[in-house]
């Protein structure tokens, strides 16, 4: 019974309902298409190695016994790359990004995969071919400085960013929050609906009275509805039998 009253109740506001919902998606909607703008992301890849020359043979090969300190080093270069050190020597030899080192430290992202060698450096920004110049600009003075502030020469670019590509942009259109829209809106709706009825103290029904009096309801008037109304129309007296008939006379006054 209770399941049943709670129907009743959005059915008795299911226009408020349907109203909430229709303004919140559209609203959401028009947003998501009128102020739309694609980002893109450009990278590049850094591998973080050592190796050691072979005197007799004059070749060089991986030391392997340094692989757990490169590994190690990773975090400290994440923290020199985003430093003033870099930031500034980039905003110096590449005048015509226009960019703060401010401005270029937030905008530049990097990541490193657990219990590998390989950093990731990643820019988002509104053009394809300005990230790939800013993430490319940013690993050249990065491997091109690390040796002067490391004092070792082990930090090897694995992978460029192209400018000339037309990748797909980060943050596709979607529905997704079309609908998240509505759910929300459905929901928030619903609520308003059950607190406006916990707010409405009025007597709507017979049973509302007995349950506050504590008294039966011996009748009850319907409401009559205006084209249920007829037109009320005045009858005229009927003349009774011997009663007299008077004539008007011409002329008279």
């Amino acid at each position: 019974m209770e399941l049943k009253q709670y129907f009743l109740i959005l059915k008795k506001r299911l226009l408020l309902i349907v109203l909430c919902v229709i303004i919140a998606t559209l609203t959401t909607a028009v947003y998501s298409y009128t102020y739309y703008t694609p980002l893109y992301q450009a990278s590049t890849k850094f591998i973080v190695n050592k190796t050691v020359e072979i005197e007799q043979m004059g070749r060089e090969q991986m030391d392997l016994s340094a692989l757990g300190v490169n590994i190690l080093l990773i975090n400290t270069y994440k923290e020199i790359i985003k430093s003033p050190a870099i930031m500034d020597k980039v905003t110096q030899r590449y005048p015509e990004l226009g960019l703060t080192p401010e401005l270029l430290s937030s905008l530049v992202n990097v990541q490193s995969v657990n219990n590998t060698q390989v950093m990731t450096l990643s820019v988002l920004d509104y053009s394809y071919e300005r990230a790939a110049k800013i993430v490319n600009a940013v690993s050249s003075v990065f491997q091109s400085e690390i040796p002067k502030i490391m004092k070792v020469n082990n930090v090897t670019i694995l992978h460029s960013a192209n400018p000339d590509d037309s990748p797909t942009p980060v943050n596709k259109r979607s529905y997704q929050y079309i609908l998240i829209s509505a759910a929300v809106s459905l929901l928030f709706a619903a609520g308003i609906t059950f607190l406006l009825e916990y707010l409405d103290d009025t007597l709507k029904t017979k049973e509302d009275i007995q349950k506050l009096m504590g008294v039966h309801v011996l009748t009850t008037v319907s409401k009559v509805k205006a084209k249920q109304l007829t037109t009320y129309k005045p009858i005229s007296p009927r003349k009774q039998v011997g009663e007299p008939h008077y004539a008007k006379a011409e002329g008279s006054s």
